[in-house]
């Protein structure tokens, strides 16, 4: 396992982390999201990454089981803020905020986050309050460091313009082969105020893996058979992409790795980006994704993968799902 700095802190991560979004939080069963984590820690990880509003607080709960059996300072612990806790608890108001750390610390049984995410932006409260707040959980001790995950550059540079650049370490936005939107502004602007990437989904939901196979069922037990999980899919899954993506079959095929560490690989070549966000529901997964750590990629075949994928990857600057433009000042 090879590991990343965050940005300006000093956090150092490995540049395989584990989720926790559709699967600890009530995708699997506790003794295999246990079995994972512990796996992870086999392979190397030592970044987890999770958030409120997965399950209502249930990925937070129990890992903060899991967890506590380890050292904290083995580990590098991310959650987030933001999603609906519920009917009247949502939200980036310094309120809210102020809430939901301490619940999010009750659940994980810890004294602090590493790193503590707005989940998206709140256009309904003015950006002040919201910098503010984040600011008093830093001096509090209550997290070590603050990031954002889904903002739109004129979110992020409103949010500098207030906090400065020392505020925030980290971006979190989703970001693969097939998903490449960041690219066109948020890498470059979170790189000249020093915050690194920790992009999600960098396997599509398990699309890059190859095994959705175009005019074939969904593989039973998959994501994409799953109605609560399938919903997600409609932000890659578009005509041709399937087709697409087994174009690469014979690049991996050729440089003797999976498909999966292909994908992984690919995203880990950007310097901007200190981890990506693997998810897995079995041990064995989890290990098959920490290998592609330490993978490089030579100029032709990150040519070749552009050709096999032709038109199919998403390249402009488009928002992600819950993203809202605009913002609020006092």
């Amino acid at each position: 396992m090879q590991y990343r700095t965050v940005g300006k802190s000093d956090l150092e991560v490995s540049e395989i982390a584990l989720g926790s979004w559709v699967t600890f939080a009530g995708g699997v069963g506790f003794d295999t999201t246990r079995a994972c984590t512990e796996a992870a820690f086999d392979a190397g990880i030592t970044f987890f990454d999770t958030a409120n509003m997965y399950g209502r607080g249930e990925a937070e709960r129990a890992w903060g089981e899991i967890l506590s059996a380890h050292r904290r300072d083995d580990f590098v612990l991310a959650t987030k803020v933001w999603g609906p806790m519920s009917d009247s608890d949502s939200g980036l108001s310094g309120a809210q905020i102020a809430k939901q750390i301490d619940a999010s610390l009750e659940r994980l049984r810890t004294d602090h986050p590493d790193l503590y995410y707005a989940h998206r932006f709140d256009t309904r409260v003015p950006i002040e309050e919201t910098i503010e707040a984040f600011q008093r959980v830093v001096d509090q001790g209550k997290a070590r460091y603050i990031g954002f995950s889904e903002w739109l550059p004129e979110q992020i540079e409103a949010a500098v313009a207030i906090a400065g650049p020392e505020l925030f370490v980290a971006s979190q936005p989703q970001y693969s082969m097939l998903w490449r939107a960041p690219e066109a502004e948020v890498f470059g602007l979170s790189e000249r105020i020093g915050v690194s990437q920790v992009v999600w989904s960098p396997l599509a939901q398990g699309i890059l893996t190859g095994k959705y196979l175009p005019g074939e069922p969904f593989p039973a037990g998959s994501r994409a058979a799953d109605p609560e999980q399938a919903r997600f899919f409609d932000l890659v899954l578009r005509p041709g992409v399937l087709e697409a993506v087994q174009r690469l079959a014979p690049i991996a095929e050729g440089l003797g790795i999976t498909m999966a560490q292909l994908a992984l690989a690919w995203a880990l070549r950007r310097t901007e980006i200190a981890a990506v966000i693997t998810g897995a529901s079995r041990p064995d997964q989890v290990h098959a994704n920490a290998s592609a750590s330490g993978v490089t990629l030579d100029p032709e075949t990150l040519a070749a993968v552009d050709v096999a994928l032709g038109d199919a990857a998403i390249t402009e600057p488009l928002p992600a799902m819950y993203v809202e433009q605009g913002v609020m000042h006092r």
